[in-house]
C-alpha cells in the first residue's frame, strides 16, 4: 500500500514523531522512507549570511540524518535522506511528486493564531498541495 513514505523532518519533537509513524507504516507494508529537510532561507539579507544559514543547517540536518538512517537499519527499513533549500512547502510537494511517493508524512507545528492567519501553515499548504495522502501526526 505504501511503498515510498516522505518524511518531512526539521528536528522538531512533532517531526520525531512523524518520523515514528512512518517506519512503523514502512515496516508494516514494507516500504522504504524517504526523509528530506528543507532549509528556508529568509528573502531579506546578503549572500554571505544565506550561505553560511545553508551551511550551519546542512551540518545540522546531516547529524540528525544519521540517527534517522540507524534507526531505519535496525528496523529493516530502506532509508534516504535530501537537505534541500526553497519554500518548505513547494519542496516537500515537488520532492514527493518526483520521487514517487505513496504518502506524505509529518509533525503538527503549533504557530500563533496571527502567524497561521498571516502566512498559513506549512502542513496546511502540502496538505492543500500534495499528489497523495498527507499524514499530520501531533
Amino acid at each position: 500500500m505504501f511503498k515510498t513514505i516522505l518524511v518531512a523532518c526539521d528536528g522538531s519533537e512533532s517531526a520525531a514523531k512523524a518520523f515514528d509513524y512512518a517506519l512503523e507504516l514502512a515496516q508494516r507494508f514494507g516500504g522504504q522512507i524517504r526523509a528530506m529537510s528543507v532549509i528556508h532561507v529568509p528573502d531579506f539579507g546578503g549572500q554571505v549570511e544565506a550561505a553560511a544559514l545553508v551551511e550551519s543547517a546542512q551540518a545540522q540536518y546531516q547529524a540528525m540524518a544519521e540517527r534517522l538512517r540507524q534507526r531505519a537499519e535496525t528496523a529493516g527499513v530502506p532509508f534516504s535522506f535530501e537537505t534541500v533549500a526553497g519554500h518548505p512547502a513547494e519542496r516537500i510537494t515537488a520532492c514527493a511528486q518526483t520521487r514517487g511517493a505513496d504518502l506524505i508524512v509529518m509533525g503538527h507545528r503549533g504557530k500563533s493564531l496571527v502567524e497561521r492567519w498571516l502566512t498559513g501553515s506549512t502542513t496546511k499548504q502540502v496538505m492543500g498541495y500534495a499528489h497523495c495522502p498527507v499524514l499530520i501526526v501531533r
